[in-house]
């Protein structure tokens, strides 16, 4: 089951990055209208989830106000700098960003990191280079700063959910604490926009609407429910390297639904990613086979 969960999740994170590009590239929603509706539509879809599964760990304590703003501070920034960055770059600086994260978090928490470990993060990262170089002489500076905070937060919001025993119950509480976040936020910035004299108004059309409602309800928060349910089998290492496949996903999307070629460039770097991700968790195996037989154990451990 978590290999099911994981393919899910992270084909859902590639379907964001598509739908918020295809909505936001053309103006056919407003950033701030665009996570308000992305939020509150992944919550509606996880609230029912939960409701019709009544788990034992359902209850009114569920989620927490400080995972809910991560939420928010990756969501809201995601949307805004979709506005300027293409697909494959903001792809990369918001992994780039969540991997630094997740390392960091990895290291405080105590984990020691397997030579094969590092080496297929290298590798992942180097892929990812590779894919997008032509598109990294001069990412807009806004949007790439945008990008690389809703990294951060996301890399602080995984780690926090690792440690949830109802991934549904408390991903469903922090979507729903988080879109009066995104209400008021964009409440803000549209007045501060008017108080400097300049035309902010929310724009919802059809088609934005029903791209923001699939990313919330099916790419966010079905998404993230499979992701925080396969967490709990992976080591922050793992799901940081994991996570680097996403790029990867949403170029093989484009090739699917978009007719975009296949190049040799994607093959090459879809070899690097995906071999590199195999040694990272090649690495956690072999880790745990040396620290089974120091200790006399033949039973793998867990961790």
């Amino acid at each position: 089951m978590t290999a099911l969960f994981t393919l899910f999740a992270l084909a859902g994170f590639a379907a964001n990055s598509i739908l918020c590009r295809v909505a936001l590239g053309p103006r056919a929603i407003d950033p701030a209208s665009f996570t308000a509706v992305r939020l509150a539509s992944g919550a509606a879809a996880l609230g029912l989830l939960a409701a019709v599964r009544r788990t034992r760990h359902r209850s009114s304590h569920a989620g927490s106000w400080t995972s809910a703003l991560l939420l928010f501070l990756y969501a809201m920034p995601f949307s805004f700098a979709y506005v300027s960055l293409g697909v494959a770059t903001g792809a990369l600086i918001l992994f780039l960003s969540v991997q630094a994260t997740m390392l960091a978090g990895a290291l405080i928490g105590g984990e020691r990191i397997h030579w094969l470990e590092a080496l297929g993060i290298l590798s992942a990262l180097t892929g990812l280079v590779y894919l997008i170089a032509p598109g990294l002489s001069a990412p807009d500076p806004r949007g790439a700063v945008l990008m690389a905070a809703a990294g951060a937060a996301w890399g602080i919001y995984t780690l926090r959910g690792r440690r949830s025993l109802d991934a549904i119950g408390d991903t469903a509480a922090n979507f729903v604490r988080s879109v009066p976040l995104a209400i008021v936020a964009g409440a803000l910035l549209w007045a501060l926009a008017s108080a400097v004299g300049r035309a902010a108004t929310p724009h919802v059309s059809t088609a934005g609407l029903l791209l923001a409602t699939g990313s919330g309800v099916l790419a966010s928060g079905a998404g993230y429910a499979a992701w925080f349910a396969a967490l709990r089998s992976l080591r922050a290492l793992q799901a940081a390297a994991l996570q680097l496949t996403v790029p990867v996903i949403a170029a093989a999307g484009g090739i699917l639904f978009l007719s975009e070629r296949v190049s040799m460039r994607l093959m090459v770097s879809a070899a690097l990613i995906l071999g590199g991700v195999g040694m990272a968790l090649g690495g956690r195996a072999a880790r745990t086979r040396v620290v089974s037989r120091s200790s006399g154990s033949t039973r793998p451990l867990m961790g």
